[in-house]
């Protein structure tokens, strides 16, 4: 779990991390008043309180879920639909993942907008958008730069793969792929401790 049930103050940090945007923005909006806390004293360091974090989260749409239960936001975004249902069923079935899901580059933007994922499994060839043009929207983005993004693709030519990993992926996983090495990629990209 990112944060134990107990947890009642965190660190910018901490709330960077559980809202998927950047320590920076998290410090900003500290600073201009958005985000309620206090300083400890004799020192720069900002805390947050849970009560606080949770109108900050509300206000601005950022899902409560990571907060409340400590899963990790996994986005899946392919138009195939049997390879949706596939990693959908094995990530949740694994228990530390919350999993949405989307079909073309479009739905992908908004799903990333409103689900706010740790981490987006991305196919490459999309109906509308090839999926690098998806990793350099979301790479522009300051608030989305702790977002993990791994690439899935039968791709073989080791010049486009190149150039999908340029375009911001953290990862490249070609198709067929074994699931628990996925699975277990996906994991260590997040930080997440083995099951």
């Amino acid at each position: 779990m990112r944060n134990g049930p107990d947890k009642t103050v965190f660190t910018t940090g901490e709330v960077a991390q559980i809202c998927n945007v950047s320590q920076q923005t998290i410090i900003r909006c500290f600073d201009n008043g958005r985000l309620r806390g206090y300083r400890v004293p004799g020192s720069r360091f900002r805390r947050i309180p849970l009560d606080a974090l949770r109108v900050f989260m509300r206000e601005n749409n950022i899902p409560l879920d990571a907060l409340e239960t400590g899963k990790r936001r996994v986005l899946i975004v392919d138009d195939d639909p049997h390879i949706i249902d596939m990693m959908r069923d094995l990530l949740e079935r694994d228990g530390r993942f919350e999993v949405r899901t989307a079909g073309s580059g479009y739905d992908a933007g908004i799903q990333t907008e409103q689900f706010r994922p740790d981490l987006i499994l991305l196919d490459y060839k999309l109906p509308d958008v090839n999926g690098n043009v998806v990793c350099k929207r979301i790479r522009s983005n300051p608030d989305y730069q702790h977002m993990r993004i791994v690439l899935v693709s039968g791709v073989a030519d080791p010049d486009e793969v190149k150039q999908l990993i340029e375009a911001g992926a953290d990862e490249f996983i070609r198709k067929p792929f074994a699931v628990d090495k996925l699975i277990q990629r996906v994991g260590e990209l997040l930080e997440l401790v083995p099951v």
